[in-house]
C-alpha cells in the first residue's frame, strides 16, 4: 500500500512556517505602534489576526497545529498580511492542504498601435493603464517623472501600488493625500466590476497589508470615476510643476486608458466667450 500522508507533520510545518513569518514582521512595518517591551519578536498573534480580519482564537489554533480546516480565502488574507511572496504563498497553501490557484501573470491585451502612442508622445509623460492601474506601457518621460514606478521585471508596474507603497511618491505627488484618496476611490469603483478577479483582489490585499492609509480609507467605501484634471508634481529637474492630464479610453479595451501629462503653462489660452 502507498504510504499515507503524515497530516500531523504537515500541521507542525504549517505552525512553524506561520510563526517564523509572523515573527519577522515588525509592528511599525504594518502601521502598529510599538508599545513597551515585547517578549517575542515581530507581531503578536492577536495583532496578526486583527490585520488579517480573522478570529484571534481561530488563528491561535491554526498556529498551534490543531486539526482545523481553513479556507483558501482566509489563507490568502494571511499571506497578504504576512507579505508573503508568491513562492511562500504557494508553500502556505500546500501546507494547509490546498493547491495554489492559477496565477494571472499575463498582462491585459494591448494592441500594437495603442502601445506605440506613449513613445510617440515623448517628451510629454504618457502611459497606458489597465483597469487595475497596471502600467501596460510607458515612455521615458513618465519613468523620469515617476521614479521607481518600474522596480520589478516579473510583474508590470502599478500606479496605485506606487502611490501607496513607494515612499518617493509622497515627494513627487505634492498634494499626496487628496491624490491618493481619489486614486483609491477610482480603484474601488473598478474593482466592484471585477468581483473575484485575482488581479484586483491581490492588489487590494497588498495595499491593505502595506499601507495604514488604505486600511483606514478602504472601509469608508468612497467611489469615483476616472477623469482628467490637474495635479502638482515635483519634476526631478524643474521642481514643482502644475500639470494638466488627460485620460483617453481605448476603443478596443474601454477600461484601458492612455494618460498624457502636459505642463499647464504650455497650454494655449482658453478662448474667451
Amino acid at each position: 500500500m502507498p504510504a499515507q500522508p503524515d497530516h500531523s507533520d504537515r500541521r507542525r510545518q504549517l505552525s512553524a512556517f506561520l510563526r517564523s513569518r509572523r515573527e519577522r514582521l515588525a509592528p511599525e512595518e504594518v502601521g502598529l505602534p510599538r508599545t513597551g517591551r515585547r517578549r517575542t519578536p515581530g507581531l503578536r498573534r492577536e495583532e496578526l489576526a486583527l490585520l488579517a480580519g480573522i478570529s484571534a482564537t481561530w488563528y491561535t489554533y491554526l498556529e498551534q497545529g490543531r486539526e482545523i480546516r481553513v479556507s483558501e480565502q482566509v489563507l490568502n488574507s494571511l499571506a497578504a498580511t504576512l507579505r508573503l511572496d508568491r513562492h511562500e504563498r504557494a508553500h502556505l497553501l500546500q501546507l494547509a492542504g490546498h493547491l495554489p490557484t492559477a496565477e494571472v501573470e499575463e498582462r491585459e491585451p494591448l494592441t500594437a498601435g495603442a502601445g506605440a502612442v506613449p513613445l510617440l508622445l515623448q517628451p510629454h509623460p504618457a502611459y497606458v493603464i489597465g483597469g487595475n492601474y497596471d502600467v501596460l506601457v510607458h515612455n521615458q518621460a513618465a519613468e523620469e517623472l515617476f521614479p521607481r514606478l518600474v522596480t520589478e521585471a516579473e510583474r508590470p508596474p502599478n500606479f496605485v501600488r506606487w502611490t501607496f507603497l513607494e515612499p518617493v511618491a509622497r515627494d513627487v505627488l505634492i498634494d499626496w493625500e487628496p491624490e491618493a484618496r481619489g486614486l483609491l476611490a477610482r480603484l474601488r469603483t473598478l474593482a466592484a466590476r471585477h468581483s473575484g478577479d485575482p488581479r484586483y483582489t491581490r492588489l487590494i490585499e497588498e495595499l491593505n497589508a502595506g499601507s495604514p492609509e488604505v486600511r483606514e480609507w478602504w472601509p469608508q467605501y468612497e467611489v469615483q470615476a476616472r477623469h482628467s484634471g490637474r495635479k502638482r508634481l515635483r519634476h526631478p529637474e524643474r521642481g514643482p510643476v502644475d500639470y494638466a492630464y488627460t485620460a483617453f479610453h481605448l476603443a478596443e479595451q474601454p477600461e484601458q486608458a492612455l494618460v498624457v501629462y502636459l505642463d499647464s503653462g504650455e497650454l494655449p489660452a482658453e478662448p474667451q466667450p
